[in-house]
């Protein structure tokens, strides 16, 4: 079974994927440490050094190579790689999809004043949660395209969504 774990940053798609993917005897796949890996730099600096085209393309490109492959995993996607060139199509197409919803308030909460996010690019707090709350109405709509959408889930209602969806 092929598990995609979709939503904002900060939304737990690491966090929960790790503890899942183990749970279910399967390995986790994070896209973003994918990427840095093939390219050898970290998001931010892909970002600041070939722009935001160059790494959506990078992350399009490395979505597809794990949803075609023969593999079973949880992965957890980049926050937006369903948003961009037909990722959430790709997804949906090739495993489970499961929108972890969370509202901007705990997204904000849970990122703080973290640097290192290069679409959020501020430490001021106010302005990143407006960046975030527009972030957000822009790809909810992509988001709720999953199969499954949970709102604030813990690790036991991942699970009972995926038992329950098998």
């Amino acid at each position: 079974m092929k598990i995609f774990l979709i939503g904002m940053p900060g939304s737990g798609k690491s966090t929960l994927g790790r503890p899942l993917a183990q749970a279910l005897n399967l390995p986790f796949v994070d896209l973003d440490k994918e990427i840095e890996r093939q390219e050898q730099q970290t998001i931010p600096d892909i970002f600041a050094s070939h722009g935001e085209d160059h790494f959506r393309n990078v992350e399009s490109s490395a979505l597809k190579q794990w949803a075609f492959s023969s593999k079973d995993f949880v992965l957890a996607t980049g926050g937006g790689a369903p948003c961009f060139h037909s990722g959430i199509d790709i997804i949906n197409q090739h495993g489970l999809s499961i929108f972890l919803d969370v509202t901007v308030d705990e997204l904000l909460r849970r990122i703080g004043v973290q640097s290192g996010r290069p679409l959020l690019g501020t430490d001021d707090l106010k302005q990143k949660e407006e960046k975030l709350a527009q972030l957000y109405a822009k790809r909810r709509d992509i988001y709720l395209q999953a199969k499954i959408t949970l709102v604030e889930p813990t690790l036991a209602q991942l699970m009972e969504a995926i038992y329950l969806k098998k």
